[in-house]
């Protein structure tokens, strides 16, 4: 083996591997399944639209050649089957070349996706995984060794992460500070899961120990991932857990699993128990290989002048990609926390002018609050979009202008594709003439009230969000 080859990472970079192409399965399947009713021609911010006004220097999209729906439908379906071929190992088996044209492919079409899929495709762990993906094309096959500078390459990324996250907070909210956001973050999180109402109820001195184990792993645990081994390994067993703790509190699609992916190219094999020599399987590196490698290192090391700017600077900004290629981006989360929760709760009736006798009908979505007596699901990794969107629109009207009405819009047609993203359509037969919103101050029901009423939260109607439409109300 040569200097550039890593030695006893064998299973960190199948994990690594194979867990990319399990969670670039689980974004084609989303795409696939939710695009008609988001960017379809037919959606609600329609993709061919959005690409009539944009150039593709704006945003890099084999879309802007060609777009329909059965276009888009072939993408996300090639995507899903070089996913599942991916994770059966059969692409680490073709030739060195073959591989890395594969995975360059999953990362071309789901990078064609995310340009052209607008507010829906706007977070963070869009632009985390389309940079793992690049990095992923130079992680080898087989028959040739893990790249050091790779691997490397995959802690800077790990490293900003973390870090980035951590700095979002100290400088954002006072309540990181002091110790006291996960006295609110539990029940006010985006999209709660079925065991976040038992983390709101902990001990508020535990929520405090929390806190603290957080500022720990994402400011001073990352620094380790440069050291000699068994300290970065040990390093990044700490971000695996602390994210496998964020798994069982919370829906944040595929951010927290693929934080440990990542942090699983750190571990060495000596961790999983007798060592194995990756030195008698493995070939000689091909040159070009490695001049490839060596070129992907010195692209990262100059695009990375943005992202540390951007960390040093007074202004840190979340989850920014500095090019249109999402490559080398910066990351952060819940640089704010908020102290209340605020449902938009759609409501729909067949009558034609409200009055105070008109019976309204409330639509019910898949994973946000709705229902009081329903426990919050586990949906993560698979990422609900409208869901989530519904959750900033309860924050504030102005991050929903752009796209709430025309959501309305699809209710008051009955569209298959849009009442298909939600849980039940309290219309099924024929579409109601009025649509209403409201919107709700929700909290978790503590245990009294639970055993009391069996309900999972208790909600209080702050007013309106928005006042009855019908389709002629819209344009």
């Amino acid at each position: 083996m040569s200097w550039w080859d890593a030695d006893g990472y064998t299973i960190g970079r199948l994990l690594v591997t194979r867990g990319l192409a399990a969670l670039y399965l689980v974004a084609f399947l989303a795409a696939l399944l939710q695009f008609r009713a988001l960017i379809g021609e037919r959606g609600i911010l329609p993709a061919p639209r959005f690409l009539a006004r944009t150039s593709f220097r704006q945003s890099p999209s084999l879309f802007h050649r060609r777009y329909s729906d059965r276009l888009f439908a072939i993408v996300a379906v090639v995507g899903v089957a070089l996913s599942v071929l991916t994770l059966a190992g059969i692409t680490e088996q073709l030739p060195l070349v073959a591989c890395m044209f594969v995975w360059f492919l999953m990362w071309g079409l789901y990078l064609s996706i995310v340009n052209v899929g607008q507010v829906w495709y706007s977070f963070g762990w869009e632009s985390l995984l389309l940079e793992a993906g690049v990095l992923a094309i130079f992680l080898g096959n087989e028959d040739t060794a893990p790249p050091l500078l790779v691997l490397i390459l995959l802690r800077w990324l790990l490293f900003r992460l973390e870090f980035g996250a951590g700095l979002i907070k100290m400088r954002g909210d006072r309540c990181w500070r002091d110790l006291t956001c996960l006295y609110y973050h539990h029940e006010t999180q985006p999209m709660p899961g079925p065991l976040s109402r038992y983390f709101h109820l902990l001990p508020r001195p535990l929520h405090r120990v929390e806190v603290a184990g957080n500022h720990f792993t994402q400011l001073v645990v990352p620094f380790g991932l440069f050291l000699p081994q068994p300290v970065a390994g040990i390093a990044a067993l700490i971000m695996i857990v602390t994210q496998l703790w964020l798994v069982i509190s919370g829906n944040f699609a595929w951010l927290n699993w693929i934080t440990i992916v990542i942090a699983v190219s750190v571990v060495p094999d000596s961790f999983y128990g007798p060592s194995i020599d990756p030195a008698a399987a493995y070939g000689p590196t091909p040159v070009a290989f490695s001049v490839a490698v060596v070129a992907l290192t010195v692209l990262v090391a100059v695009l990375s002048y943005w992202p540390v700017a951007n960390m040093m600077s007074h202004r840190q900004a979340m989850n920014a990609s500095f090019n249109k290629w999402h490559f080398v981006n910066t990351y952060g989360a819940f640089g704010s926390v908020t102290r209340t929760r605020r449902e938009v709760i759609v409501e729909g009736t067949t009558d034609s002018v409200a009055t105070p006798a008109t019976v309204w009908c409330e639509y019910e979505f898949k994973g946000k609050p709705g229902d009081v007596r329903r426990r919050p699901r586990q949906y993560a990794p698979y990422h609900l979009r409208l869901d989530w969107l519904m959750w900033f629109a309860g924050i504030s009207r102005d991050y929903a202008a752009g796209w709430f009405p025309r959501f309305v819009g699809k209710l008051l047609e009955n569209d298959p594709a849009t009442v298909n993203l939600l849980r039940h359509n309290p219309f099924p037969d024929e579409p109601p003439r009025l649509v209403r919103a409201r919107l709700f101050r929700y909290r978790f029901a503590t245990r009294a009230q639970r055993r009391e009423t069996g309900q999972w939260w208790v909600r209080e109607e702050i007013g309106d969000y928005m006042m009855p439409m019908s389709r002629a109300d819209l344009p």
